[in-house]
């Protein structure tokens, strides 16, 4: 199964600036994506708690309306973390809609 990788890249520090700015830039692309593709995983910056609620809602509304083809999130900055997930989702087909930030204080320790 193909999954494509969309690195999301800079967005706002404010959620609501940030939720804005993705849903301005990012949806058709991902719809795009997903018409060679059976799978998208997006990847963002890191971001604090404040950012969570409003990605994972977004992550299960494209997920949504994407189905049965499969739309899922992480985030962070330490490409070894990121990497793993994006292998995790690429190998799990049942897995959609979901939101697995890197836990990048214990990718960088190991």
């Amino acid at each position: 199964m193909k999954q494509t990788r969309l690195d999301i890249g800079e967005l706002p520090e404010a959620p609501v600036a940030a939720t804005e700015a993705f849903y301005a830039a990012w949806p058709a692309r991902i719809s795009d994506a997903l018409d060679t593709a059976e799978a998208v995983v997006l990847v963002l910056p890191p971001a604090d708690h404040t950012h969570h609620d409003w990605r994972l809602g977004a992550v299960r509304s494209l997920a949504r309306q994407h189905a049965p083809k499969r739309v899922n999130m992480t985030a962070g900055s330490v490409a070894e973390a990121v990497d793993g997930i994006a292998d995790y989702l690429a190998a799990a087909p049942g897995v959609t809609g979901q939101y697995l930030p890197a836990r990048e204080n214990e990718a960088a320790a190991a």
